[in-house]
């Protein structure tokens, strides 16, 4: 019986084998772990985008609630009908508000005249409370916080008339609201209208009694009307914002709490995906936890809710894991294939060395038997030539079964054979090399580096391995050959050419290039991506190091390309961006770089040489080819692009900067209107847009009425009563809002606004002090109004005053003019003669403000016909605490009393501060301590109230 032969695994095959293995597995581990970590990352980015959109909607329901609130805070009383009419529009726009309520708050005995009122709206309304989802009339109580107005009331007109006193969740925010100052929500809580409980939240801020003090918790409770609430339910709050920014997936899973625990009773909203984890999942986590990384699929975050802590879980769900590690399984896979075909290929290799040697072996012995035995040497010989036969024609065998060639080169190194099968394996016939050596057949080694040295190789008769060159086949095509050579001699040593094997590696080759034109270029649009930008701006960056011309990198944008994507689906997009892509390269020199950045960002990187410089018409020639119109389906759309240009070198761009500076760039050409461009400057800042918006604004401000003045009073340290107020200017723009002095004063002087703005302050100002000085008690009352530089410059300054005396009626001495000592710098002779005139023609009083921060000498002011040193606030600040600060206040105070003039404090702010300049004799004050600047309404509320100043009580010697 015959016996297969046992199969032995080589010592060489088998290490092959291992380190294949190994190196296999490291690859596998390594593709895992990056994508792993790219799944995490893509995750923690779709976490992020749901937690800013639930935060962004949240906060803009707070936003609506102060924004009826603010209703109430300009408008006394707030009419049911004005009520509804601002209320109308943001039900409409906001489905997820239930209600708005304005909760009034009552005694007793304020119950029967509010019942009357309520059943003008709704006959038989009576107050009532809701006590176990019974509905009953209100007990006698000694306060009650009633619903007084609510919209919509269709409905909702169960809770009409409602007491929620007796609601704690509601009183609670109520108080924190009141506490805090700002708006606060309730817990879940159930609505009258409600069958199921715990279905919506309430948003609060109190409403206070105008002209009341709310410094403090007490005093705000105190001043407390009643509060205005929105109603809101938050599962369609949440669902709708999720829903409008299109974040409802099928991969992501979202649910929030109405509370920082997680408590399933306080859940709003859930969006479930999945149905859980499954055997692929289990094994992600194992491999995850093998490779060392993150697999988390759950991310918690917690918003602050007007005060309330609301908790957002977000989960993610798991695709197949052959979809998830599709490089990794591959990466897997193909190691192994290859480990395992080049093992069986050495161990090939070996079990032919090994019958070799066998066969060398039997020779041997052969010939000492022919030795031995004369008589059977032809036999022997015979056999031996007949073993060499099935050897050679094994090896031939073996080699045409291979993908491998074999040639033989005599003495010259022109090849004398080749395999038959060359033109099967290589594309090129046989006769094409015989009789040639190498480099006569392919020129184009000889012009190579590694050509050169393979030439040398040979001619010095050494072995080679593993060469590659390339060369046209007989069909025209590019091949790439890989060849192995090892010299022969002959018995005395002599060289006699070569032998040796080639294979035809083209698909390798091919293979790479593809691999490194992917890893490099753009999918869509076959431009160069960041890796390859990079490379190319390093060489255009030492280019321009080392020639001295300069490098334009130019971040071009498209406009209005959003639309289109929208307008017509992403497939047109892509069509538009490729159109965008090729005509960009086409307006460019043959070197000059066209990469695309990200969506619809490309970057332009030119070089100046000596026979062209960069000039904006290289910019203009980029926007023209792109605004060219493109058609789009059967449409035809034209779109423009906004481009930003940092150029290198210059003073503000460094090199690893210059993308940076030309999105800048870009952005400020968005911003100026799109379709234009713009090269990036180091000033290149909010600043100049900022003075352009103000100065547009500031014209038509004075004719649309837009400015308003606050009044600082200003208090006797002496008796502690108010004695005057400065009038500071306010611009109440309607779409920025109070504007503070600081952004519009300059851009006012600059431009010259500031003298009919400076006039109208002075009119409004001494109207308004006119008016107050009706008031018993304040007949001497005196307001203090700031002088510009332009109006001090004024040859008409003087008749102005008259003028605005005249028409108003105010007695010169209730006007006191500020004027800061940088007007009299300039020209001091004209500065003191002005000043002179003013008090000779109009008797109204002078001041110096900010005194001390100027450079005005005190010779200077002894000549100044003035009446009132105010000090700096800057000084001030510290006086309780800065020995020096003390000193100047102290050394400001004696200097105007020596002189004969009153002295101000501006910016006092604390009792420390109050008892310092009391005490050294100061004659008067003003700052928050006592008030801040106030509107008109409310600076009367102070007079009339007769509001003071408590003077501290001064410890003076008794005489001895």
């Amino acid at each position: 019986m015959l016996r297969r032969p046992s199969f032995q695994l080589t010592f060489a095959a088998a290490l092959t084998l291992a380190v294949g293995i190994a190196a296999t597995f490291l690859l596998f581990a390594t593709v895992a772990r990056l994508e792993f970590e790219q799944r995490a990352l893509a995750f923690q980015q779709r976490v992020d985008v749901r937690v800013a959109a639930i935060r962004q909607g949240l906060d803009q329901a707070v936003e609506v609630v102060n924004a009826t609130n603010h209703l109430f805070g300009t408008i006394d009383p707030v009419t049911r009908q004005q009520f509804h009419d601002f209320t109308a529009p943001l039900l409409a726009r906001y489905p997820f508000i239930t209600a708005f309520n304005y909760h009034r708050r009552i005694t007793h005995a304020e119950r029967p005249a509010l019942e009357a009122e309520l059943q003008k709206v709704v006959p038989g309304t009576v107050l009532t409370e809701n006590n176990n989802g019974v509905r009953s009339v209100a007990p006698w109580r000694p306060s009650y916080i009633v619903v007084d107005y609510l919209e919509p009331m269709r409905g909702n007109e169960r809770g009409f008339g409602l007491n929620v006193e007796p609601y704690t969740a509601v009183m609670d925010a109520l108080d924190l609201a009141v506490r805090t100052g700002r708006p606060a929500s309730t817990t879940l809580i159930s609505l009258a209208q409600d069958t199921e409980p715990l279905r919506a939240f309430e948003i609060i801020l109190p409403v206070y009694k105008r002209g009341m003090p709310l410094d403090s918790a007490e005093l705000r409770r105190e001043a407390l009307l009643g509060d205005t609430a929105a109603i809101i339910r938050p599962s369609r709050l949440v669902e709708g914002i999720l829903q409008d920014s299109a974040l409802l997936s099928n991969d992501t899973s979202v649910r929030v709490f109405a509370s920082v625990d997680g408590n399933p009773r306080a859940m709003v909203f859930e969006h479930t995906v999945g149905t859980g984890p499954d055997a692929s999942d289990r094994f992600g986590s194992r491999m995850a936890q093998w490779l060392g990384v993150d697999h988390a699929d759950t991310a918690v975050a917690t918003l602050d809710v007007a005060g309330r802590q609301w908790r957002i879980e977000i989960g993610s769900s798991h695709g197949p894991l052959t979809s998830a590690h599709t490089g990794s399984l591959m990466s897997l896979v193909g190691g192994l294939l290859v480990t395992l075909a080049f093992a069986a290929f050495v161990q090939v290799l070996v079990r032919r060395s090994q019958r070799v040697q066998a066969l060398v072996a039997d020779r041997t012995a052969d010939l000492k038997r022919s030795n031995e035995q004369l008589i059977e040497d032809v036999i022997a010989r015979k056999r031996t030539e007949r073993a060499l036969q099935d050897s050679e024609q094994r090896f031939r065998q073996l080699v045409n079964m291979s993908s491998d060639w074999y040639w033989e080169q005599d003495a010259q190194l022109r090849f004398v054979h080749i395999s038959n099968d060359l033109r099967e394996k290589a594309g090129v016939g046989a006769d094409r090399l015989v009789g040639k050596t190498r480099w006569e057949a392919v020129p184009c080694i000889e012009q190579t580096e590694s050509g050169r040295r393979h030439i040398e190789l040979v001619k010095q008769h050494l072995p080679f391995t593993n060469f590659e060159y390339t060369m046209v086949d007989d069909q025209g095509a590019v091949r790439w050959f890989c060849i192995n050579g090892q010299p022969v001699f002959d018995e005395q040593g002599m060289f006699s050419g070569y032998r040796g094997t080639g294979t035809d590696i083209t698909s390798r080759k091919q293979a790479e290039q593809r691999i490194h034109h992917v890893a490099q270029h753009d999918v869509l649009t076959g431009l160069p991506n960041r890796s390859l930008l990079q490379d190319r701006l390093s060489q255009a960056i030492a280019y321009a190091d080392r020639s001295r011309y300069p490098v334009w990198v130019m971040l071009v944008d498209l406009d209005r390309f959003k639309f289109v994507n929208d307008s017509m689906g992403h497939k047109a997009g892509d069509v538009l961006l490729m159109t965008v892509a090729a005509r960009l390269r086409s307006a460019l020199r043959e070197h000059d770089t066209v990469a695309r950045l990200s969506g619809d960002e490309f970057v332009v990187i030119v070089s100046a040489t000596e026979e062209q410089a960069l000039t904006p018409m290289i910019v203009e020639r980029l926007m023209e080819s792109v605004a060219q119109p493109v058609m789009l389906g059967t449409k035809e759309f034209t779109v423009s692009c906004s481009i930003g240009v940092a150029v290198y070198p210059s003073g503000g761009t460094p090199a690893d900067s210059l993308i940076e500076h030309a999105d800048i760039a870009m952005y400020r050409a968005k911003k100026l209107g799109r379709n234009n461009f713009q090269f990036y400057t180091p000033a290149m800042n909010e600043e100049a847009m900022e003075r352009v918006r103000i100065e547009g604004a500031l014209r038509k401000a004075l004719e649309r009425n837009e400015f308003v003045l606050h009044y600082q009073p200003q208090v006797d340290l002496k008796t502690g009563q108010v004695c005057g107020m400065e009038a500071l200017l306010r611009w109440q723009h309607p779409e920025l809002g109070m504007v503070p002095p600081n952004r519009f004063i300059g851009v006012a002087e600059e431009t010259g606004l500031i003298v009919p703005i400076g006039l109208w302050v002075l009119r409004t100002a001494c109207e308004q002090n006119k008016q107050w000085q009706r008031e018993p008690g304040f007949e001497r009352l005196r307001v203090a109004v700031n002088l510009s530089a332009r109006q001090f410059s004024s040859p008409h300054l003087i008749e102005d005053i008259r003028a605005v005396l005249d028409d108003t009626g105010l007695a010169p001495e209730s006007l006191e003019i500020e004027l800061t000592e940088s007007l009299f710098m300039t020209d001091i002779a004209q500065a003191v003669d002005m000043l002179h005139q003013m008090k000779r023609q109009l008797g109204v009083n002078l001041s110096i403000d900010d005194f001390g921060t100027g450079y005005s000498s005190l010779s200077y002011l002894s000549r100044f016909p003035i009446d009132v040193l105010k000090i700096d606030r800057s000084f001030v600040n510290d006086i309780a605490h800065d020995g020096g600060d003390a000193a100047i206040v102290t050394s400001i105070i004696a200097l105007a009393h020596n002189l004969k003039l009153a002295v101000i404090a501006e910016g006092v702010e604390t009792a420390e501060q109050l008892e310092y300049l009391s005490k050294h004799g100061c004659d008067e004050m003003q700052g928050y301590y006592f008030s801040p600047p106030l509107p008109a309404a409310e600076f009367y509320e102070v007079i009339r109230q007769r509001k003071a100043l408590a003077v501290p009580v001064l410890d003076v010697p008794e005489a001895a």
